[in-house]
């Protein structure tokens, strides 16, 4: 049989690891995790991580492997996948993938764009900008320079809008001339399932989430992680609206509720980006487990002929 990757993607909440363990289950094969912020041993609940139950339900791979103190990009991420991909692909012939990082998804399905290269001083120049006129500026900025990276990338992550930046700055192109060329050719094949649902659904799950988070403790987990702030991997959702709050510039209802809002609004990122791919099943959250196992054996089945 050839060898297939089965990616389920789709926005915040929506159901994507109970689906992949379930998969996994039975398939009797593993996953590998595609969450950048899942990566980080110390972001446990703010990330909705698969819980002790859930990550021995099933062998996962890339969950709370790295530090935030570590420097790990989608680059290193991509490497590190396809030698894992290898590995399991020796021993099973379907491993499942699941995640809410498109980038990341992208990278190992398809390869990484390449860009030319530029002037580390832009970068710098950047950074000093981000620190001194905080990140709308250069959200403003690449608006003016690249209207559709500004529509696509995650626009509150520092890292990517300075990325696409520097790009747009030291290349005098858009940087989303960049994207979408020619892609490589994979060993394996891959079926990719997206999960969604009205967003009136979806919404009501992330605030349900957040409530959640906040029984189990995110509130303690953030403030074990106070004195590093500062690091890019804690310039995200649930963690950057917390700070705010133990640093007492906001209330604590006001702060959740930023965290819904902010999460809300990754949720249709997510969804804009996932949709972009034509080769995408789409199936709504509560679709029965048989009728999604029906597609993807009918679709091994063609694909194997």
């Amino acid at each position: 049989m050839e060898k297939c990757l089965i990616a389920i993607v789709g926005p915040t909440a929506i159901g994507k690891t109970a689906l992949s363990i379930k998969l996994a289950n039975y398939f009797r094969t593993e996953i590998v995790s595609a969450d950048s912020r899942q990566f980080f041993k110390e972001m446990q609940i703010g990330t909705a991580a698969p819980t002790p139950t859930e990550l021995a339900a099933a062998t996962h791979h890339f969950i709370h492997h790295k530090s935030i103190e570590d420097q790990y990009n989608v680059g290193a991420f991509e490497k590190d996948a396809l030698e894992v991909l290898e590995q399991l692909f020796n021993i099973h012939d379907v491993v499942i993938m699941v995640g809410g990082s498109g980038l990341y998804v992208d990278a190992v399905i398809y390869g990484l764009d390449r860009f030319p290269e530029v002037d580390s001083n832009i970068r710098l120049s950047l950074n000093k900008q981000l620190e001194t006129e905080g990140l709308e500026t250069l959200q403003k900025k690449l608006k003016a320079l690249d209207p559709e990276s500004y529509k696509n990338i995650a626009i509150d992550n520092p890292q990517r809008v300075i990325r696409a930046l520097e790009i747009c700055m030291g290349s005098g192109k858009p940087y989303s001339s960049f994207l979408n060329k020619e892609k490589v050719q994979r060993p394996f094949k891959t079926i990719t399932i997206g999960l969604t649902a009205e967003r009136e659904v979806i919404y009501n799950r992330i605030n349900q989430r957040v409530d959640l988070m906040v029984q189990h403790g995110l509130i303690d987990e953030v403030k074990t992680l106070q004195d590093k702030q500062h690091l890019n991997a804690l310039n995200t959702v649930g963690y950057k609206e917390v700070f705010k709050y133990l640093e007492g510039d906001w209330s604590l209802d006001f702060a959740l509720s930023e965290i819904k809002k902010n999460s809300r609004r990754f949720a249709k990122r997510q969804l804009t980006w996932f949709r972009k791919k034509e080769d995408t099943m789409w199936f709504d959250f509560e679709t029965p487990l048989d009728i999604i196992i029906d597609y993807i054996n009918s679709t091994l089945k063609n694909k194997s002929n």
